[in-house]
């Protein structure tokens, strides 16, 4: 009987599916993308109002209203209106009408909600990226990103490699793409600091109604406020110095960059800089050489940074 039962609820779910896909193919495109963007912003940032539609897309009041209304005719239990807030906010039975990739997610919140609501667009030239091959799992990464927009706690279980499987409890604050995996930068309560989390070890995580003290959200992490000048010049130990000139496209041979503290030391180490004060590293793995190192003075992930000699430990949880 049981078996039976949860036949049946397949397929009356299977059924529901077919009925909402029919009736977004009866939708032009443009009110598909629209219904796609509303999902996108409940969907990771918790709540959205028809001013964000309007803002959006440059609709009238009415137009975001009927939008509205049709999303919530196609996904009944996704959103509910908060008449305090004056907004509507998602519901725990929150599932998606559309599918959502990490990688798409993540672009938007590092560069803005893109227009393109196609996932299965074909590539005209071939062109892949080793940071793909580490995706977090969807639904993790919407409970942190919620999290973050509405400055609330969350309860994770964490695998690190220095402490093995903990349970913490996070005041989630950004995102931070270190070019290899995705990071969240969060206050660690339990251990009373603002630290770095690799999103794929965040096995579980869960909201708490609680609001993020203010000594505790991103306007008292020092290390993000840190912005960092780093000057990088061609390995001195390389005989010809105007390849890596023109594989960085330096101007007169430097190429100067400034980047939040806690970034600093993974893009050092990603590029493989050597930051030894007199450039001992060997030229044939380290092309580039950090020629201002007392910039790194006080910055915690600096301990990541090749030949970087630093007292103490950096800030991330690796």
């Amino acid at each position: 009987m049981l078996e039976l039962t949860q036949h049946q609820q397949d397929r009356d779910k299977y059924v529901v599916n077919r009925t909402v896909a029919a009736a977004l193919d009866e939708l032009t495109q443009t009110q598909r993308e629209r219904l796609f963007y509303i999902e996108v912003k409940a969907f990771f940032c918790g709540d959205l109002t028809r001013a964000d539609i309007e803002r959006r897309f440059g609709v009238k009041p009415a137009a975001s209203a009927r939008d509205l209304s049709t999303y919530r005719r196609l996904a009944p239990q996704n959103l509910f209106y908060d008449a305090g807030q004056r907004k509507y906010a998602t519901t725990d039975r929150f599932a998606p009408l559309f599918e959502h990739s990490a990688e798409r997610v993540l672009t938007w919140f590092r560069a803005g909600f893109g227009d393109n609501m196609d996932q299965k667009l074909k590539r005209t030239v071939p062109c892949e990226s080793a940071s793909d091959l580490v995706k977090p799992d969807i639904d993790t990464l919407a409970t942190l990103t919620r999290a973050i927009a509405g400055r609330r706690q969350v309860k994770v279980n964490y695998l690190s490699l220095t402490s093995g499987a903990s349970t913490k409890t996070l005041c989630p604050l950004a995102l931070a793409d270190t070019g290899l995996r995705w990071h969240l930068r969060a206050y660690d309560r339990e251990r009373g600091r603002f630290a770095d989390f690799a999103l794929t070890r965040i096995v579980k995580a869960k909201a708490i109604d609680q609001p993020i003290p203010v000594e505790e959200q991103i306007e008292s992490d020092v290390q993000w406020a840190r912005i960092v000048h780093i000057e990088l010049i061609p390995h001195p130990g390389i005989a010809h110095p105007q390849a890596i000139e023109a594989d960085f496209m330096m101007k007169n041979g430097v190429l100067a960059l400034d980047m939040r503290a806690p970034l600093v030391g993974y893009a050092l180490r990603r590029w493989s800089v050597d930051c030894s004060p007199a450039h001992q590293l060997d030229p044939k793995q380290h092309h580039l050489w950090l020629s201002n190192p007392q910039t790194l003075y006080g910055v915690e992930s600096a301990a990541l940074a090749p030949g970087y000699e630093i007292k103490g430990g950096g800030n991330g949880d690796l």
